[in-house]
């Protein structure tokens, strides 16, 4: 299996470094789950110290970021203006560039020149909440994430939905405290279960600064094919900062794997300037899955579609 981690998510920095990606780590095809193997999150004693410090770290961040301007949700607008050269120039760094790159079942960070990467086949979305987010605060996220699904599909034109049976998905968005996380290797492994001890390992021991994380696999036969997905959410985060994760790493896991200084206005960019999915992000979305660009395409192979393909949904204006 090829696993491709595309997200570590607002890792803090000076400000904080958002997610990125490395590339995948083939597996052998078989993104559906056989009834009857998907056991629920367990339920963990606590809260427990981490976790409880964890919550009054990102709730001081958020506030920190929104005090600041950054986590903006308006989506962009005349102040972050943008035209074809630079849909054309941020979709290379995004698309057609890794942040991580594999080394003995860990990822590392690293900048690397990639291949196309996309999903081929149906996209079916599957939530697994811990019992430490409410049941209100469960029926809310759900609300958000499917309205948000159905941008995702209309602006790709690719069939993307949100599944209640776990057992039809191929992308997992488990959505556990930081004891839960640590709790979830069996869960893991029993909708992944090709994914090396390593890998597993690593998405079970993600530190507070890895914010959320969304690991995508493909299988050795098509290689830039993605096959299935994992996203890792947090519930010690505040709304804003869990809805943001929502945004950032579901997309990612459709192929936009890296995050770029120059990107903006964009949720791919570290600087957390915005919290959800903007206009330049939906253009990004609908060149990436352009039949015109295949997978497995490299930027030099992709660079004159793109240039066309930006110049078509450049903003109405922009020169």
């Amino acid at each position: 299996m090829t696993m491709t981690r595309l997200a570590a998510g607002f890792g803090l920095c000076a400000l904080m470094c958002a997610c990125a990606v490395a590339p995948p780590e083939p597996i052998a095809a078989s993104p559906m789950v056989a009834p009857g193997t998907i056991p629920a999150i367990p339920a963990v004693r606590g809260p427990s110290y981490e976790s409880k410090s964890a919550r009054k770290y990102y709730t001081r961040i958020e506030k920190e970021q929104v005090a600041r301007g950054l986590m903006r949700v308006d989506g962009g607008g005349p102040d972050v203006p943008y035209d074809a050269d630079d849909l054309s120039r941020n979709f290379e760094r995004v698309a057609l560039f890794n942040e991580y790159t594999q080394i003995g079942g860990r990822f590392v960070a690293a900048q690397t020149a990639a291949q196309l990467r996309r999903w081929e086949g149906p996209v079916r979305i599957a939530l697994h909440f811990g019992p430490s987010l409410p049941e209100a605060q469960q029926a809310r996220d759900k609300t958000l994430v499917q309205n948000y699904i159905k941008r995702l599909a209309r602006v790709t034109g690719h069939p993307i939905s949100l599944v209640s049976n776990p057992k039809r998905a191929n992308y997992h968005v488990f959505v556990v405290s930081v004891d839960e996380q640590r709790n979830l290797g069996p869960l893991i492994k029993a909708v992944e279960p090709k994914l090396g001890a390593a890998t597993i390992k690593e998405m079970t021991s993600l530190t507070r600064n890895n914010f959320c994380a969304v690991y995508a696999s493909s299988t050795r036969s098509a290689p830039y094919v993605y096959a299935s997905a994992i996203a890792l959410i947090r519930t010690e985060h505040p709304d804003l900062m869990r809805d943001a994760c929502y945004h950032e790493e579901i997309a990612q896991g459709l192929g936009l794997a890296n995050d770029s200084p120059k990107a903006r206005p964009s949720i791919f960019n570290d600087d957390e300037e915005f919290a959800f999915l903007t206009s330049h992000d939906e253009r990004l979305l609908s060149i990436l899955y352009d039949p015109r660009l295949r997978p497995g395409m490299t930027p030099d192979q992709a660079r004159p579609i793109v240039a066309r393909l930006a110049s078509e949904r450049a903003p109405s204006g922009s020169i």
